[in-house]
């Protein structure tokens, strides 16, 4: 998301600072390579570091940045922390998972950082009702913005997925996007793989991400004995390609807000199984954009399965529905417009100290505002 956002504000004319942790694997810079967007990387040696917001907050200074745009716990308390030294205005975004709420301190601390905000974002209602009771703020004070997509470019590269899996023309393909970890959930489709040997002996799964449980995963499907047709295709950027070779998407997640991945794969017009867990049952919505089961349930993400695969016009119908959903409600275009809404407001509202306030009329946007920031920092 913060690469598809980058990208657009450049080509329409906006400057981006986009500050990275120096320990990452790199895949997002890659990502921002052509841009333009200017990048910075951060290091953050331990949880509490008063350092490390002054060195932030000198950066966006440095940068004459105008407004800051954070992601997650983690850079939303510091990027709070940070714009306030450089009396700028700040808002974060938290896309999913609830891990700041097990511990009393960090509650407090993105409590703080919501106070110290212009704008709380949530990805999806599920998760704004559980920010606005977990920090204890007004639930006006929360927007939803969902996700949003451009459907996947197919490269079209040789050879195919299929190819590279050394499939044949009658062997079914069912495919995760997700990184390797617990919450993806990715042992339960494997567990339904093994499930479903005897019914469809020429199905293979493939996941497409990169993380901790590969070893784990790899020993779990040669104890199911489908180590043969359970494929780890590591980080791929071809993502539309991977989709493309799909005649299932599966999300057997046990915690997500609004996936990144079901939207591209509903735009892809693939026909869907998920998990019913956050936003994901009503991104489906009731219009049968896919099939829903309950997280952690091996067999019941088997049966699923069996139902598309064993019905290919029905699971064709159901591919067409969701993209047909996706398009309707989660386009790039209506996320890109409501940023932009919430930073011109932010930008707007917020007392420069004086400071003269450099500004760029933005041209080709669907705004009621005229006035945008003319440099930002998302910080990831």
């Amino acid at each position: 998301m913060l690469a598809s956002l980058v990208g657009a504000l450049q080509g329409a004319g906006h400057e981006n600072l986009v500050i990275l942790p120096a320990a990452g694997e790199g895949w997002l810079a890659r990502e921002l390579s052509g841009t333009g967007a200017t990048i910075e990387y951060f290091r953050l040696d331990r949880p509490f570091s008063p350092a490390f917001a002054s060195w932030l907050g000198d950066l966006l200074r440095r940068h004459r940045v105008e407004l800051a745009h954070s992601h997650e716990f983690t850079m939303a308390v510091y990027g709070a922390w940070a714009a306030r030294k450089a009396g700028i205005p700040h808002l974060f975004t938290m896309h999913g998972g609830r891990y700041y709420a097990e511990q009393l301190r960090r509650r407090v601390a993105l409590h703080l950082a919501a106070r110290g905000s212009t704008a709380v974002v949530s990805v999806s209602h599920n998760l704004a009702r559980h920010l606005a009771r977990d920090l204890r703020i007004a639930p006006s004070r929360i927007v939803t913005v969902p996700n949003g997509v451009r459907p996947p470019q197919v490269l079209g590269t040789v050879p195919t997925l299929r190819e590279q899996l050394a499939l044949d023309l009658d062997d079914r393909l069912v495919v995760a996007v997700g990184n390797l970890y617990p919450v993806k959930g990715h042992v339960h489709l494997l567990e339904a793989l093994a499930l479903l040997a005897t019914r469809h002996p020429n199905l293979h799964v493939a996941i497409a991400g990169r993380g901790d449980l590969e070893t784990t995963l790899r020993a779990r499907a040669r104890e199911l004995h489908v180590d043969h047709r359970f494929h780890l295709l590591g980080l791929r950027s071809d993502v539309g390609d991977v989709l493309a070779a799909a005649d299932v998407f599966a999300l057997p997640s046990l915690s997500e807000g609004v996936p990144l991945a079901l939207l591209e794969a509903m735009l892809s017009a693939r026909p869907v199984v998920a998990s019913a867990v956050g936003e994901v049952p009503a991104v489906l919505g009731e219009a049968g954009a896919g099939l829903l089961v309950s997280p952690g349930d091996a067999r019941g993400l088997a049966n699923a399965l069996d139902t598309l695969l064993a019905d290919p016009a029905t699971a064709r119908r159901m591919g067409n529905a969701a993209r047909t959903r996706a398009l309707e409600s989660y386009s790039f275009d209506a996320m890109l417009n409501r940023y932009l809404e919430l930073y011109a407001d932010a930008s707007g509202n917020h007392p420069h100290d004086g400071r003269p306030e450099r500004v760029r009329q933005s041209e080709g946007q669907s705004l009621p505002h005229a006035r945008t920031p003319g440099k930002r920092a998302l910080v990831r």
